[in-house]
Formats: structure tokens, sequence, C-alpha cells
């Protein structure tokens, strides 16, 4: 198999850039280091080009292992011709080479492999040859032998009927020809047996829809409800034309005709259509996962982006009932000042008006900027006695539901423990509330990616390809804005490119015993961390006010060179010159002369001259923090027709969830995302994505909100 060929006609990709890739790759490169740094080499893929290589090289190089032992199998037996040589190097799928390989592939005890045993093939090549001479029923007898198992000429006729019944099964083009028909003109059907408490599955009772057009997000949902024993799935598909498939080429003027009808329905009844059927709900389950992965993907990667409130004072607000509500006031760094809690929910009038002193004193003494509030438990309560205070007082924070997706896993995570070992696990989490509005990004590396709640299904997923997929997400976000280095945690740079966990507590643990690294080139002195991971992180790790301007920036120290001369020749000093100044001297620069005297490559001096004009600068920056302002507070206060402001917090297959600050997400169907025809609603929106919406459904006892993108005007 040409793998590189493959993966170019797959993916749309020059196989030089791809051949560039796989052997970086190889080498130890890690994706976010070839995208930034080796874009000449492999002509300029991007970090989503480079992980749909990684991907599909991953699962191509276990197809070509797997062809390679089939091959071996098969010339083992002295069975491997051209043809056969040639159907499995083309074979695209590691079904298709099973269904090439089933016929020699060393089999169990079958009834097919007892016959055998028993001496019954040559019978079975007569019956399939389908002449009836004179002598048959002579012929027949002589197949007759108890000792061996056969004590009639009706038994040796069973024994090679199973023979030839698996003959007919191990055929892959019977089984392609099966597949494909059943894929194309085949049902899914799905019957209700049980109800759950929710009634989840009721749109799933009596459900039928084409195997072809079944959307992956109703794939996911049929699985799931059988899984939990509510539904009972099945497939309906006509069986006469694949009886007629396989009846031309063995019925056709044989004298057995009648047998062989018989035969083929046994082998598609007992041997083919039960793991045909499997194939193909496997099948659909892992290109529903696939899609449900790159949704997820995508709204990992817009959440994770979201920009900072840089240099503002949070209060992180975790609302409560019996409990209380707990409260963490987190300053500019991010650091915590002040953890309790306030019982202003679920509690008598004394302590309720104590609690709304304590937080209009607390508001008023630290100029808290924003109150990140949690979207949980008693959180329409909490907001309710927040804005009573803040209006009735005249202050300027601005409340913001921040969803609590995860943050219970944070604080009782071991890391959790390790940063506030003082602290109870609530306490913890309304720290990490105001930090996921302080910096998003910082916070939510801290807890496992598929527990963030932007995703669909999640749970139902093969876990290790779900985790790969979205680790990889995070790394590239991690390094696209890059590290602050000196307060950099060990959840936040193990995800930097060429550091594991191992290094990751390594470098955490120097900063903790030599203080804060003044270069780059320090990295050089931690445990463990040799050339190579150097190479692939050092780009990434910003040090602010060290020894080396550069290192204020996400210019690799390999390009230090070459940066320096050119701040030399345009005297810029890259610190202190604003964008104005550096524009104007770069207007003198003679880039090509630059390139020709030094030999750097387009991309790299492009990038040197883009981070000199602006070093350090944060991507994320570009995008505004929008306030919601809608005045329905709750589920109750919507009423049909209402045009309000939202926030899209989760996209899926089907449609995608808009906050619009009543606590309870609105749905925005996909045919109510548009007016003209909507494939993919990623395409359209991104997590983050503030929008205009029309209330067009609420169920309050369900609390269900329908939305509308197309119906407003």
């Amino acid at each position: 198999m040409d793998i590189i060929n493959r993966l170019s006609t797959e993916l749309g990709i020059k196989p030089s850039s791809i051949s560039a890739a796989i052997a970086l790759m190889d080498d130890g490169s890690t994706v976010p280091f070839i995208a930034r740094y080796r874009k000449e080499v492999t002509g300029y893929l991007t970090d989503t080009e480079l992980r749909s290589i990684e991907e599909r090289l991953a699962y191509l190089r276990k197809l070509q292992e797997r062809m390679d032992t089939v091959l071996s199998s098969i010339e083992e037996q002295g069975k491997l011709t051209d043809e056969l040589r040639n159907d499995i190097d083309n074979a695209k799928t590691l079904t298709e080479l099973e269904d090439i390989y089933r016929p020699y592939k060393p089999k169990k005890k079958t009834r097919a492999s007892i016959a055998k045993e028993r001496g019954l093939e040559p019978l079975a090549k007569y019956i399939v040859k389908g002449r009836k001479y004179h002598d048959y029923d002579a012929f027949l007898l002589s197949f007759v032998n108890p000792e061996k198992g056969v004590p009639t000429g009706e038994s040796a006729i069973q024994g090679a009927s199973d023979i030839i019944a698996e003959e007919i099964s191990d055929s892959a083009a019977y089984r392609k020809y099966i597949k494909d028909s059943i894929n194309n003109y085949g049902f899914i059907i799905s019957k209700e047996i049980a109800k759950d408490e929710k009634d989840t599955y009721h749109n799933y009772a009596d459900y039928k829809e084409k195997i072809k057009t079944i959307p992956p997000h109703r794939i996911l949902a049929i699985n799931r409800g059988e899984n939990e024993k509510c539904l009972k799935v099945s497939l309906d598909y006509n069986m006469e034309p694949l009886k007629k498939r396989i009846a031309y080429d063995y019925t056709y003027r044989n004298d057995f005709a009648s047998l062989l009808d018989e035969v083929i329905l046994d082998s598609l009844n007992r041997l083919i259509l039960p793991s045909v059927e499997n194939e193909i709900r496997n099948e659909l389950f892992e290109k529903a996962e696939d899609s449900s992965i790159i949704t997820f993907k995508k709204n990992l990667k817009s959440l994770l982006l979201v920009p900072p409130l840089k240099g503002k004072t949070i209060l992180g607000f975790d609302p409560g009932f019996r409990t209380g509500c707990k409260y963490a006031l987190v300053n500019k760094n991010g650091i915590p000042e002040e953890v309790g809690v306030f019982n202003i929910t679920a509690a008598s009038n004394f302590e309720k008006e104590k609690a709304r002193k304590e937080i209009y004193l607390l508001l008023k003494k630290n100029n808290i900027d924003y109150i990140a509030l949690g979207n949980g438990t008693a959180s329409r309560e909490s907001e309710a006695e927040l804005s009573k205070i803040i209006k009735d007082n005249n202050l300027t924070p601005k409340i913001f539901i921040v969803n609590e997706s995860g943050a219970s896993v944070y604080s009782a995570s071991k890391l959790g423990e390790e940063e506030f070992p003082d602290l109870s696990v609530e306490k913890r989490s309304a720290i990490s509330l105001a930090r996921r509005l302080q910096d998003p990004l910082n916070e939510l590396v801290k807890i496992e990616p598929k527990a963030i709640g932007v995703g669909q299904y999640q749970h139902d997923m093969d876990q290790k390809k779900l985790e790969e997929g979205l680790n990889g997400v995070v790394e590239d976000a991690v390094n696209s804005v890059g590290v602050n280095l000196n307060n950099a945690t060990p959840s936040i740079l193990r995800y930097v490119s060429g550091i594991n966990k191992t290094l990751a507590t390594n470098i955490y643990e120097y900063l903790k015993v030599n203080g804060e690294f003044s270069s780059r080139s320090d990295l050089k002195k931690v445990a463990k961390l040799g050339p190579k991971a150097y190479e692939q992180c050092a780009g990434f790790l910003r040090i602010y006010g060290g020894k080396e301007p550069l290192d204020e920036t996400s210019i690799h120290p390999e390009s230090y060179k070459e940066a320096k001369l050119i701040l030399k020749e345009t005297n810029i000093d890259i610190l202190n010159d604003t964008l104005e100044v550096k524009e104007n001297k770069l207007a003198k620069f003679k880039k090509d002369d630059f390139k020709a005297k030094t030999g750097i490559g387009d991309a790299t001096l492009d990038d040197i001259i883009e981070e000199i004009k602006r070093p350090g600068r944060d991507i994320r920056e570009d995008v505004e923090v929008v306030e919601l302002n809608n005045d329905a507070k709750d589920i109750k206060d919507l009423k049909v027709g209402m045009i309000l402001n939202g926030t899209v917090r989760n996209i899926m297959d089907f449609g995608m969830f808009v906050d619009i600050n009543v606590h309870q997400d609105g749905l925005v169907h996909i045919s109510e995302c548009s007016k003209t025809f909507v494939r993919n609603i990623g395409e359209l929106f991104s997590i983050n994505d503030v929008v205009k919406v029309k209330v067009i459904s609420v169920d309050v006892a369900k609390k269900r909100i329908g939305l509308s993108i197309k119906q407003v005007d």
C-alpha cells in the first residue's frame, strides 16, 4: 500500500507535503511545532491538516500491519496469487481486508470443517457442478460411513450443504454486494420496549429511517436507547435480491437447484447476514462517533479560545440552597484573596439580610469588575439577589452566567487538592468559576476535556479515540496562545509542544526551587529536558521581563540570530517602539536582500516580522465579550414571540443550545438556524457566538425552550 499517495487522495494534500510532515512526525516533532515553525518544509500545512494526517496515518499503518500479516499467512498456505495480492493491497478498510482474508483464515471447528473431516468435500463440489449422472445414488452412498458420523445419504447431503454454505459465506464479492445493497436500500428500525423516567426515547418508540440517510445524532441516540434496554433496534431490507444474486451463480442449469436454494438461504440467515448486520451497525456507529468527535473538537476549541478578562477582579459565586452560596474573590492575577459562604437563598430573613450587607461591602470595598455566577442549583435565586444588591446600591459589577460543567471534577481532583489543600471542594469550585471567566484556557486545561460539557453522547464513544482527539485540540489551543513560563502550572505545561506530564512536573519543581526563569535557555537546566524537547517547546513558552526581549515573543530561539539582525538593520526597539514606529522602520527593510543574505524562508521571515510588530500578542484579544442584558430571568418569564440575545453554549448535529440568561439553555433546531438549508451548523456558528433568537415554544414542566434564528426579523 502506498500510504503517502492514499493520504494525498483522501485529504487533497500534495504528496510532497504529506511526506515531509510524516518525516517530521516520525522524528518526534509535534503538530503545533510543525505548523508554527516548519511551514516551508511542509508547504504551509495548517494544524488542522496535520492532525488529519496524523490520525489517518495511524489507521493506515495499522491497516498495513494487518495486510502484512494476512499476506504472510496466505503465502504460507501456498495460495497467494497476483490477483489476490492486488485485492489485499487495495483494501481500504480493515473490514474489507478481513472479508478478503475470510476464506484463508484458520477457522475454529465449524459445521463445514467437520463435514470436510468426514470426507464430504467431493460431494459438495459435485452438487455445485450441478450434473446428476446415472450413478448418482451409488456415488452418494459411497460417502455413508457411520464410523465417521455419516450414517445416511441425507446426512451426507447435509454435510455437503454446510460446506457450500460456508463457501458462499466466505465470498468477499457476495458480502460486499449484500452490504452495499442493505446500506443503499435498507432501513433501521427501533421499537420501544421500556420507558425510562424522563421518557427520553419517545421519538424513537416506533421509528424507521433509511440507513443511507440517517444522521449521526440519531444513530447515537438509538444506540444509547438500545444499551439502556429501552429500545429494540433492527435492520429491515428485502432478502429476494440478495438470494437472487447468489442463486445466479449457483442454481442456473443446476440439477440440484432446489437444494441449493435452501443452502443459499441457510448461508444468508446463519452465516452472512448476522455478521454483515453487525458490521453495518458498527460502521454506522463509527461514522456517527467520528462526526460527533469532530463537532466536540470544534466546540472545545472555540470554548478554550474565548477571550480572557485580563486585569479584572472577579467574584466567583457557586450558588446553592442547603449549604449556602460559596464565593471566592480572585484578584487581577488569578489569586484568591477571600473565600467564604453567603446564606442568601434558603435561609431565614435575618440571615439573608446579613448576607446582603456582607455582599454589598465585599463588592464596594474590592472594586469587583465581574461576578462569575455558576448556572447550577439556586442560580436563578442567587442572580435575583445579586442584581438587586447591585441595582439598589448603584454598583458597577456585571453578572455573567458561567457554565459549571466540570467544575466539580476539578474541585475534587488531586490537582484541586494540591492547589488549595485547606479549602473544601465547594469553595474550590467558586475559585474555578472566577478563573474560568478571567482566563478560560488556563482554567479549563485542569479538567478532563470530555467533562467540559460541549459535546454529545461522549460517554458512549471509544474513550481512547475521544481522549486523543480532544487532547489534540487542547494542545493546539494552548500552543497557539503560548504559555507564560513563570506562572504556569503543570496542568497547562503538559499540553505544551514537546512536554509530557513528567517534564511539566520537573519544570514546576524547578520554578519552586530556583525561582523564575530568566531566559528560555534556562529550560536546558530542567531535569530530563533534552535537546529535542527544548526544540519543540521553547517557542511556545514566554518569559516576560527576562534577560532576552525575544523571549517575550513566539520567535523560536533557532531564529534569534536572524531576528536580531532585522532589529539591528531597522533600529527597532522591540518592546518600547510603538506599532506605528515599527511599521515605518520596517517599510525600509529589504526583505529580498535579507533572504538572499541569510537563506531564511518566506514563512519564517514573515512570522518574525509579525512578532516584532506585536511581541507576545494574545490571539484571543481579537474577540469581544458581550453582555446579554435580557429582561427575562426565568423560564416562567418567557413568552412565545419574544426576541432575545443569546450566547451559543453547545453545538450538536441536530441543533445548538443557546444561553438566554434564564438558567436553562434553549434549543435552536438545525431547521431553525437559517432560512437556507444547513448541513453543518458548525460552519455558521461557534461556541460563545452572540446571536439574536426568537422564542417559539416554552415547556415549563419539562424545562424545554424552543428558539429560532431564522424567524427573527
